[in-house]
C-alpha cells in the first residue's frame, strides 16, 4: 500500500472530523428527543388528554428539523469513505459495508416510511396507528445508530474477518462476531443512554425558558416531568455503560486508556485523576519530563475503572511501547519494535506471495501465505516508522475525557435536583435552577462532542486498530482539492447549522400550537 504525505493525511483527517463532528451535533438529539416525544404521545393515547398531544407535537416539530439536517450530514460522511479514504474502502469494504448496507436498507427505510405517517397522519389514521408510527420512527433511528456503531466498533476492535491475499482485502468470516462484539454492544448502549441525557437536557433547557417567561404552564409541567425522570434514568445508564466501555478500552485499546489519563508509566493500583494540570513541556514518552505540574488522584480508581480490581496493573504509554508487561489475561505483550518487525514481515510475505502466484510457484505461495497469517495481527505496525507515531494527541484526549466525566457528574446532580424541585412543585419559583437548566443545553453539546473526541482521537494512528494506519487508508488526492472541499463543507455545514438554529428558535418563540 502507498504511504502518502503528511499534509494530505492531516487535511483528509480534518475534513472527515469536520463532517463527523457536525453530524454528531444532530444524532444524539434525534435519538433522545425521539423517545421523549414518543413517551408524550403514549401519555396522550392512554389518557386522552389533548394537552399531551400539544406537547408531543411541539417536540415532534423540533425533532423533524433536527432529523432532516442530521440525515443530510450523514450522507455526505458516508460518501467520504469512497472519495477520501478509498484504500480503506477497498481493504475492508466487504466487512465495513455490511452494517452500513443493513442500516440503509432496514433502519433508514423504516424511518423514512413511518416519519411521514408521524407528521402527516394525525387526522388520517387512528391514535394507536399514529403512536405505532411514532415509535417505529424512533426505533428506526435507534437501529440506524446500532448498525453505524457496529461498523465503528469494528474499526476499534476488528473481529470476524479473514485476510485474502489474492484480493488484498479483508473479508467477512463471521457476521455475528462483528455484530455482537462486546465493543459494539457497549458502544451502542452507551451512545443511546447518553443520547437520552442529551434529549432530556435539551427539553429541560427549552422548558425552563418558558417557565421564566411564565408561558404555557401545562406544557411546561408535562415537559419538565418527562425530562427530569427520563434524564435521570439516562445518566444512571450512561454511567453504568460508560464503566463497561472503559473496561473494553482497557482490555482492547490500552494506549487509548493511557492517553485518557495521561499515564506514561504503568502502575498496580493506578489512581484515577480527579484534577490535574498537564505539563506543556512533555513532548515524548521517553523525554524524562514529568507529565503533570500537579495532580489530584482517586487512589486505585483507574484500576477499578479499567479492570474492576483495586490492584490491577494498568500499563502506561512507556509500557505499551517497550512491552514485556502482562495484560489482564496474563499474556506477555510485545514491544513496538517486535510488533513493527512482525508487521514488516507480514507486508513482505504478502509481496512474496503475490510474486509466487505470478510465477505459479505453489510451494512458495503457500509458505508465504502461512507467514502472512502468522504475523497479520500486527500488519499495520509495519507501516509505522517510530514508536512516537503510536501515541495519540495526549492533551486533546486527556481533556476531552475529563471534560466528559466532569459534565457527566454535573448532569447526574442536575437531573436529581431537577426531579426534586419539580416533584415538590417548586421549580417554577427556583430561578437559579431554571437558569442552570438553560445553561445545560450548550453543556450537553460539549459533553457529547468530548465523548466522541475520546473515542476517535484516542485510537490514532489507526483507522482500523492494529491493522491499517491512517497514512495507508487515504486516497491519492491532491492536497489542494481536499482543502477546497474542506472549506466548502465548512461553509455548507455552518449554513445548515445556522438554519436549524433559526428554525428551532422561531418554533420555540411560537410555542405549542392550540389544537
Amino acid at each position: 500500500m502507498e504511504i502518502l504525505n503528511s499534509s494530505l493525511i492531516d487535511w483528509s483527517r480534518a475534513q472527515f472530523a469536520l463532517t463527523a463532528m457536525y453530524h454528531w451535533l444532530f444524532v444524539p438529539l434525534t435519538l433522545g428527543l425521539g423517545v421523549i416525544m414518543a413517551i408524550m404521545e403514549t401519555a396522550y393515547v392512554r389518557t386522552g388528554n389533548e394537552q399531551w398531544k400539544r406537547t408531543a407535537k411541539f417536540w415532534m416539530n423540533i425533532f423533524g428539523v433536527n432529523f432532516a439536517i442530521g440525515v443530510a450530514t450523514g450522507i455526505i460522511m458516508e460518501f467520504q469513505f469512497g472519495t477520501n479514504w478509498s484504500n480503506y474502502s477497498w481493504f475492508v469494504g466487504d466487512i465495513f459495508g455490511a452494517p452500513l448496507a443493513i442500516e440503509a436498507i432496514v433502519a433508514f427505510f423504516m424511518e423514512a416510511t413511518f416519519i411521514s405517517i408521524m407528521f402527516f397522519g394525525w387526522a388520517r389514521v387512528s391514535k394507536k396507528m399514529h403512536l405505532a408510527a411514532t415509535w417505529l420512527t424512533v426505533t428506526g433511528a435507534t437501529l440506524s445508530a446500532l448498525w453505524i456503531l457496529v461498523a465503528n466498533a469494528w474499526m476499534q476492535y476488528p473481529v470476524g474477518m479473514e485476510f485474502n491475499p489474492d484480493t488484498v482485502r479483508n473479508e467477512m468470516a463471521d457476521f455475528w462476531a462483528v455484530a455482537l462484539s462486546p465493543v459494539a454492544i457497549n458502544k451502542f448502549t452507551h451512545t443511546v443512554a447518553s443520547s437520552w441525557v442529551f434529549g432530556a437536557a435539551f427539553v429541560a433547557g427549552i422548558t425552563a425558558w418558558y417557565m421564566l417567561k411564565k408561558r404555557e404552564p401545562e406544557f411546561t409541567k408535562q415537559s419538565m416531568k418527562v425530562a427530569a425522570i427520563f434524564g435521570f434514568v439516562g445518566i444512571v445508564l450512561t454511567a453504568w455503560t460508560g464503566h463497561g466501555s472503559a473496561q473494553q478500552v482497557a482490555e482492547k485499546q490500552p494506549m487509548k486508556l493511557a492517553a485518557m489519563e495521561g499515564l506514561y508509566d504503568g502502575q498496580e493500583g493506578a489512581g484515577l485523576i480527579a484534577f490535574a494540570i498537564p505539563n506543556p513541556d512533555k513532548k515524548s514518552y521517553d523525554d524524562g519530563v514529568d507529565p503533570y505540574i500537579m495532580k489530584i488522584e482517586v487512589p486505585k480508581g483507574l484500576s477499578v475503572l479499567g479492570f474492576s480490581d483495586f490492584d490491577a496493573f494498568v500499563p502506561g504509554i512507556t509500557d505499551i511501547i517497550k512491552g514485556g508487561y502482562k495484560d489482564y489475561k496474563g499474556d506477555v505483550q510485545l514491544s513496538f519494535a517486535e510488533k513493527q518487525k512482525a508487521g514488516k514481515k507480514a507486508i513482505q510475505a504478502l509481496a512474496d506471495y503475490q510474486t509466487a502466484q505470478k510465477d505459479r510457484d505453489a510451494a512458495a505461495a503457500e509458505k508465504n501465505r502461512v507467514i502472512l497469517k502468522e504475523n497479520y495481527a500486527y500488519f499495520g505496525y509495519g507501516y509505522l516508522d517510530n514508536p512516537d507515531q503510536l501515541v495519540p494527541h495526549i492533551p486533546l484526549v486527556f481533556w476531552s475525557f475529563h471534560v466528559m466525566v466532569y459534565l457527566g457528574g454535573f448532569f447526574g446532580a442536575f437531573f436529581l435536583l431537577l426531579w426534586f424541585f419539580n416533584y415538590k412543585n417548586k421549580l417554577e419559583n427556583t430561578k437559579w435552577m431554571l437558569w442552570i437548566s438553560i445553561i445545560s443545553v450548550p453543556l450537553v453539546y460539549i459533553c457529547s462532542q468530548a465523548g466522541w473526541l475520546v473515542a476517535e482521537i484516542g485510537r490514532q494512528p489507526w483507522s482500523i486498530q492494529d491493522v491499517l494506519p491512517l497514512q495507508t487508508a487515504i486516497s491519492a488526492l491532491s492536497v489542494e482539492s481536499v482543502k477546497i472541499t474542506f472549506f466548502i463543507f465548512l461553509i455548507l455545514f455552518t449554513a445548515l447549522l445556522v438554519a436549524e438554529i433559526r428554525i428551532m428558535l422561531n418554533q420555540i418563540k411560537k410555542g405549542p400550537k392550540a389544537e
